[in-house]
């Protein structure tokens, strides 16, 4: 089992298309044998199932995500612990111990705003931030 979390400074980023670095525990016999880190040199939401996939992991632990990185996620068949804070080694050890506290219904939420498809000055938002370019930012 290799688990990703999208990290930063020891704890669990919340703006998953916006990750810079993802740390990675390798699992045997539901202990952490390797953690290391791996830069995603700003790659954003779009490529960020990529980096994942091509370095092995079969699982993530996240804050916020949006709908299109989660389709991809699923397409590239990694399982999806979201709406998760915190410190990111606590978070590993929950998942192992089976006490994990995630959000399966997980979206990015855009702060000080509420989009249920209306119309802003032209733009089509739907409130899914892996669906649009810029991704979740405050």
């Amino acid at each position: 089992m290799r688990i990703a979390v999208a990290y930063e400074n020891g704890n669990i980023f919340q703006h998953f298309g916006h990750t810079e670095r993802f740390k990675v525990y390798d699992v045997e016999n539901g202990e952490v044998t390797v953690a290391t880190t791996v830069n995603t040199n700003g790659s954003g939401h779009g490529a960020l199932a990529d980096i994942l996939k091509k370095i092995g992991a079969d699982t993530l632990i996240c804050g916020g995500i949006g709908a299109g990185a989660k389709r991809a996620l699923a397409e590239a068949g990694i399982t999806l612990y979201g709406g998760v804070s915190g410190d990111a080694d606590e978070a590993v050890a929950d998942l192992l111990a089976k006490r994990l506290k995630y959000d399966p219904d997980v979206a990015c939420e855009h702060h000080g705003e509420h989009h249920h498809g209306e119309h802003h000055h032209g733009e089509h938002h739907h409130g899914s931030c892996g669906e649009h370019e810029g991704g979740c930012k405050d």
